[in-house]
């Protein structure tokens, strides 16, 4: 060693010198008390010998020995010397030594990283809710959006029907019961339509008995021979559909031409000229879409989502006020 007297953390060098080069085997240093090891030099070759060098300190007073430490050459064991080191405490002269209070401790100002983790709870919240509120919204639209067809006038719907029932040839393909059941409905569904009465739903003695006083009190526009005419086509249907009743072909085109003479001839009263309706002339009528209102469910939601959000910033609120007043408490208390 380059000394065997030392201060506490002052560092002196250990030195092994082998004089071989060859099959020289150097373990670690082991067994030091209270002897530390500051660092290890490259092993250096220097005439023909081999010289390690450590850097050792020590941070107790006190003597302490370095032991012996063994070294194989060429498969043999070696040992070194032990080695004596004493370190002493460094005085200090505290007459000399400007003392200072004790000072109290300094709160730190607040940073965005104080909140981060509650800005990053606030912000996935958010995230996640108008998420759910846009796909939920959207869906309910979409699904609550009824599509509507603009609906024809009674009179231009009924001739479309008339002719859309002429094009299936029911009657021609022995479905004399559905073609006589469509063709009743249709004018069921003009009268229904176009005097406001309930002919769908109405028996054949019903329906007629409401014509008549209709045509009495002058509040429709038609003929007895018009209603007598739907009255035998409406029995006749009866028959067909109830009865089994087989009408022939000159029957079924006699009673579809009068179905149209009936659909032509029975309309309401108009009071003013002016408002005379040209039935010749097709008429739409644009029905508004009806658009739901929001389930419940997507309301619950919605209001579950906004009580946990404040719920949430009332907490993050809470905590950041009362780690200010901590901090306050603290300065507080150091003065």
């Amino acid at each position: 060693v380059d000394t065997t007297n030392i201060r506490i953390g002052e560092q002196f060098e250990y030195k092994i010198t082998i004089d071989e080069t060859e099959n020289v085997i150097i373990p670690k240093l082991e067994n030091l008390k209270n002897i530390e090891v500051v660092d290890s030099l490259k092993l250096d070759t220097l005439n023909r010998s081999l010289v390690q060098k450590y850097i050792l300190t020590g941070f107790d007073s006190g003597a302490f020995y370095i032991p012996r430490q063994q070294i194989f050459i060429k498969n043999q064991a070696y040992f070194t010397d032990s080695l004596l080191i004493k370190v002493a405490s460094v005085a200090i002269d505290t007459s000399k030594v400007k003392k200072f209070p004790i000072k109290g401790i300094k709160g730190e100002p607040y940073q965005i990283d104080d909140f981060k983790e509650y800005i990053i709870w606030i912000l996935a919240i958010l995230i996640i809710v108008i998420i759910t509120l846009y796909f939920a919204l959207n869906k309910t639209e979409k699904s609550t959006s009824e599509t509507f067809v603009p609906k024809l006038a009674p009179f231009q719907e009924a001739m479309q029907s008339l002719k859309l029932l002429d094009d299936k040839l029911l009657w021609q393909n022995n479905k004399t019961k559905n073609y006589y059941s469509e063709l009743t409905n249709i004018i069921r569904n003009y009268i229904e339509r176009e005097l406001n009465i309930p002919a769908l739903e109405q028996t054949t003695k019903e329906l007629m008995f409401a014509l008549n006083n209709l045509n009495k009190a002058n509040t429709i526009t038609t003929n007895k021979d018009t209603i007598q005419k739907l009255e035998r086509l409406l029995i006749e249907s009866d028959f067909v559909k109830f009865a089994k009743s087989k009408p022939l072909a000159n029957d079924i085109e006699f009673d579809r031409k009068n179905a149209e003479i009936i659909i032509k001839n029975i309309k309401p009263t108009v009071i003013s000229e002016n408002s005379e309706t040209n039935y010749s002339s097709p008429v739409t009528i644009v029905e508004k879409p009806k658009i739901k209102k929001h389930s419940l469910v997507i309301k619950i939601l919605i209001v579950i989502l906004l009580v946990l959000i404040i719920a949430l910033i009332s907490y993050n609120a809470s905590q950041a006020k009362s780690m200010y007043e901590s901090k306050n408490q603290q300065l507080e208390n150091a003065k």
